[in-house]
């Protein structure tokens, strides 16, 4: 996601610093400056955010499970705790995050700690966008297309109609055009976007 979110905010003439691990500067899409240093330790990248109005948080474990608990803490909401406070020092004007959808009945490692870190993002007084994607439908992640028509009945009966709609299917498309529209129309306090905002969301 953030390859693709990089690529297109380049193309409509965006400046974007993109922090990568030593090594990797080969990944981002062109056009990219590069800020090497480690999401874990905020003192590698921190003096080389300014000049800059926002901060895009995409940091987490790849491919989410409940074997992962540990991870959550030591990576997703580890991450949020020092880039808080770089972004506070840098001047960052708002703060956009990818959470998930919540309550959810699983994964609640995972909820957990992206719930603690949108407390902390709260709590500092950034103006903010949070996203809650559930599950995020892209290449090779298509196998949960075949609940839809579970999803379908949920959402004809009042009492899963909610739950349904809160952690609906949203498409790799539909997020990066989210993202997109956090940035160029930014939060001056506190937005969350759930699944039928990030769905609703056009170009």
């Amino acid at each position: 996601m953030g390859r693709r979110l990089a690529a297109l905010l380049v193309e409509r003439g965006h400046t974007v610093r993109a922090l990568v691990r030593p090594g990797s500067a080969g990944r981002l899409p062109p056009g990219c400056q590069i800020v090497t240093g480690d999401a874990l330790r905020g003192l590698t990248y921190a003096a080389q955010i300014a000049p800059a109005d926002t901060f895009v948080h995409l940091v987490g474990v790849a491919h989410p499970s409940p074997s992962k608990a540990a991870d959550f803490l030591r990576v997703d909401l580890a991450s949020v705790e020092h880039a808080i406070p770089a972004a506070v020092t840098a001047g960052i004007a708002h703060f956009i995050y990818v959470s998930v959808a919540q309550p959810a009945p699983v994964m609640l490692a995972y909820v957990a700690a992206r719930a603690r870190a949108e407390s902390l993002i709260r709590e500092s007084g950034l103006p903010h966008t949070i996203l809650r994607p559930w599950y995020v439908v892209g290449p090779g992640r298509w196998w949960p297309l075949a609940l839809l028509p579970a999803y379908w009945a949920a959402g004809l009966l009042p009492p899963t109609r909610a739950g349904a709609r809160r952690r609906g299917l949203v498409t790799l498309g539909q997020m990066l055009r989210a993202l997109v529209f956090a940035v160029e129309h930014p939060s001056h306090g506190a937005r969350i976007l759930g699944v039928p905002e990030i769905r609703g969301l056009a170009w």
